[in-house]
């Protein structure tokens, strides 16, 4: 890939000069700017675990089982993996998933490289902060800074192999569920995306949950603090970087391939269209590497927030004990019942579906998301009544606490539902789309997509604000008690929607499993065809004759992109809920920094307030940077799409050639990668400097900042996901009920889901990870800002101007980046 190699040779020049700019502003600080709570999160210390009792055990003891499911999980994980391996498969339709799959390696190893450019940005910070300004107490820095660099690259490494897992099992999984099909009954390739999805869902929340219970039980407490921090950030810069890079690569791809069946009117996937392996191989970057990241991610950041929270917050160390094991007990029962839901609805799945020809593909992940809701609130229940049957004093908080995280999980139910009311190929919106379209062509449809974005908004929202409104209810009886309370602000209601979050992701496996579902029937379609299976020679003999199996070719391609429309709309259901579990985590890890900067709610408070004007001036800032991440990321889509489509259009041959050549193939995957890594570069570190920036401005400005990416955030996310998916089924409606494939209203619907394909899958969908990061550097960089504008420093009262000085100087450059995003990946000008 010469292109992404002169790109990254020319991006590391500048690099070094940025990271000379950056360590001479934050080492030049002198180390003696004081701060109430030196070392920040990092400094906080683990109470002794084995201190309390739970039904016997004492709480080191219990949690060590913890580690044996975790090896259940990933056992789970590994024996799927083999088991869809050894699945039947064509040798045809084998060489093409292999293709898939190498080209998916290069991507990722192109990706890696350049997250460890962007992960030097992060440890410059991270060395001027813990290893200069602000040490942790108490603790050597020869210690406590390389552990933190370390767990940093260990979250990072979590979340990128992950990634790679999930690719690896994708790929096996689509070829098999092609083959599958050609038998011409509708389960088989129902079960297999399912069963590959799981697998990934089990692996994952294992990996995440054994790093953070090696972190727990076998890390000193006092050096538990900055392990945590360091793997949060760490999997929060891995989970945004293959977010937002694959989502720009998927588009580009899907754009690319999409608009040759407009313009040459050849058909869905047509082996001759050398886009089609770019985007079958963006399926897996955007629609299973981002995912998987961004999952492992969210579980991880979202412990790390309560875990501060707890520790900030409690003030008894035995009542910090009793939460912290729940906690992570209840995460392990996650596990348990996602496994445990899963074979219970396969069985149903199996007797219901196993001999019909025909079937609802979205029943049985319907039933398993409704399914693995009710045992995991049952279980909820129960876990919390066996571990904090007295909590404190209070022997009634055990139900309480339950029913607020119910409401979370309820929450993994209830979304997905409301989504496929504007997104599902049965819903009166994605019919109106396509009516719409019948008569007014892709301007009516789009606008009709528009109008199901919005709605669903209004809908997701005060679904969202409903559940977080009975947590608040149940978090005002008597949880305020046990934690610090500066007699005006009661901040219980903080730690109930900090465990919302936490509900959100109480069925975690199933959740990632049904978002893994959408990339493996799209890739099987594209295997079906570029496999030429129809055209291999005597095959319905060696089919008979191999695997006893009679062929319907025509039938198996219905079902196929049948089953494809139910994968959109899991797709479509998964992401609000991860961006819910973002926005509504935010406010915990937000409430972390307002302890530091009140010191714990003692001072400062009046700030927190509408009346203070940096507050209120920094909550009408963060929509300027929401709506120019949307821009930027949309830019490098449109250019990069551009690219692609001018290659292809140059270099397609229809006549004489059954397939595009390998070389065309991954020329196209190349311009892809390019311009997937040119925006993520622009965006990156318009977000990174950006944050600095307004952190040094002033606190509370950047408290409001925070707050209002997190809410402009969540609508705008909401809203683009869902117009997307509805568009996107709308094109399914056309091609596989109405049967209009090369008609103009074919072509209107395909315009409207191109439209749509940069706001489901490439904006909305990276909007999770941008406001973890922001929200978890911003943890370090206002600390560092407090640290360099503190008028009991050195500089004395020349000590805020300093900080405002360099709040400009950050801007500037974050205004540099921003100008970039447009200026320097316009067509024409990116060059």
């Amino acid at each position: 890939m010469n292109l992404t190699s002169n790109f990254a040779t020319a991006m590391s020049r500048r690099l070094l000069t940025l990271l000379f700019v950056i360590t001479s502003c934050a080492l030049g600080a002198p180390a003696i700017f004081a701060s109430p709570r030196e070392g920040g999160e990092a400094g906080l210390k683990l109470p002794d675990l084995s201190s309390v009792t739970f039904i016997g055990i004492d709480g080191h003891r219990l949690l060590l089982v913890g580690l044996l499911f975790c090896f259940f999980g990933l056992m789970f994980g590994l024996v799927i993996y083999i088991q869809l391996k050894n699945l039947p498969v064509h040798r045809a339709m084998r060489e093409i998933s292999e293709l898939i799959y190498e080209t998916c390696k290069t991507y990722l190893i192109t990706q890696g490289k350049f997250i460890m450019i962007l992960w030097v940005f992060i440890a410059v910070i991270v060395v001027a902060y813990f290893g200069v300004l602000r040490p942790v107490p108490g603790h050597s820095v020869a210690v406590t800074l390389p552990m933190i660099l370390l767990f940093s690259l260990v979250g990072i490494a979590g979340s990128y192999g992950v990634a790679w897992f999930g690719i690896r099992v994708n790929t096996f999984a689509n070829s098999r569920t092609a083959f599958a099909s050609l038998e011409g009954k509708p389960f088989p390739i129902s079960a297999i995306p399912l069963k590959a999805g799981m697998s990934i869902g089990m692996l994952l929340i294992s990996v995440e949950l054994l790093i953070m219970l090696v972190i727990l039980l076998f890390v000193p407490g006092e050096y538990a603090g900055p392990c945590f921090i360091g793997f949060a950030i760490g999997e929060s810069l891995g989970a945004a970087a293959l977010r937002i890079a694959g989502g720009i690569f998927t588009k580009i791809a899907d754009i690319g391939a999409d608009l040759m069946k407009i313009v040459f009117k050849i058909k869905e996937d047509d082996a001759r269209n050398p886009g089609v392996i770019a985007d079958c191989t963006g399926d897996n970057a955007g629609d299973s590497v981002g995912p998987s990241a961004d999952g492992f991610e969210t579980y991880g950041v979202t412990g790390v927030a309560l875990i501060t929270f707890i520790l900030l917050a409690v003030p008894n160390p035995k009542v910090q004990v009793q939460l912290l094991v729940w906690l992570f007990v209840m995460r392990i029962m996650m596990l348990v019942s996602s496994a445990v839901s899963y074979f219970v609805n396969g069985a149903i799945a199996k007797a219901r579906f196993a001999n019909k020809d025909d079937m609802d593909f979205e029943a049985p992940l319907t039933s398993l998301v409704w399914l693995t809701s009710i045992v995991s609130i049952a279980a909820t229940y129960v876990v919390s009544y066996l571990i904090i049957p007295v909590l404190g004093y209070d022997s009634t908080q055990w139900w309480k606490l339950a029913t607020i995280i119910s409401c979370g999980t309820l929450a993994g139910a209830v979304i997905p539902e409301l989504v496929k009311v504007f997104t599902s190929t049965n819903s009166l919106h994605v019919k109106e789309v396509v009516k719409s379209a019948e008569e007014g062509g892709a301007s009516l449809g789009i606008l009709s997509g528009f109008v199901a974005g919005n709605f669903s908004a209004y809908s997701l929202g005060i679904s969202i604000v409903g559940l977080m409104g009975i947590a608040f209810l149940f978090s005002t009886m008597g949880l305020d008690a046990l934690m610090v309370s500066s007699g005006v602000m009661h901040i219980a209601p903080v730690f109930g929607f900090g465990l919302v979050a936490f509900g959100f992701l109480g069925m975690g496996p199933v959740t990632i499993a049904v978002d893994s579902y959408g990339p493996v029937t799209d890739n099987a379609q594209s295997v079906y065809e570029l496999s030429l299976i129809e055209q291999q020679p005597s095959i319905e003999e060696e089919l008979k004759n191999k695997h006893n199996m009679t062929v319907n070719f025509a039938r198996a391609k219905h079902l196929l992109e049948e089953n494809d429309g139910a994968g959109n709309t899991f797709k479509a259901t998964a992401k609000p809920v991860l961006i819910g579990t973002a926005v509504v985590g935010a406010t915990t890890m937000i409430f972390s920094i307002i302890m530091t900067l009140t010191e714990g709610l003692t001072k400062n408070t009046e700030s927190l307030s509408l009346l203070h004007a940096p507050f209120v001036l920094g909550l009408i800032t963060g929509g300027a940077i929401i709506y120019w991440f949307t821009g930027a990321s949309t830019q490098a889509v449109t250019t990069g799409a551009y690219r692609a489509v001018e290659f292809i259009k140059a270099n397609i041959k229809l006549e004489g050639v059954e397939k595009a050549s390998v070389e065309d193939s991954k020329k196209v995957v190349e311009i892809c990668t390019k311009y997937a890594q040119r925006g993520m570069f622009n965006i990156f570190l318009g977000v990174f400097f950006a944050t600095l920036a307004f952190a040094f401005v002033e606190p509370f400005f950047f408290i409001g900042y925070l707050i209002s990416i997190a809410i402009f955030g969540l609508y705008q996310a909401i809203f683009m996901a869902n117009a997307g998916g509805a568009w996107d089924n709308a094109k399914k409606v056309v091609e596989v009920e109405m049967k209009q494939k090369g008609t103009p209203l074919h072509d209107a619907v395909v315009i409207g889901d191109t439209v749509g394909d940069p706001f489901k899958d490439t904006s909305s969908v990276a909007m999770n990870p941008v406001i973890k990061f922001t929200t978890l550097f911003g943890l370090l960089a206002v600390e560092l800002a407090v640290s360099v504008g503190s008028e009991t420093g050195q500089l004395g009262k020349n000590g805020p101007l300093a900080s405002h000085i360099l709040a400009g100087a950050f801007f500037l450059v974050s205004m540099y980046f921003v100008w970039r995003s447009f200026h320097k990946m316009r067509i024409g000008g990116e060059n």
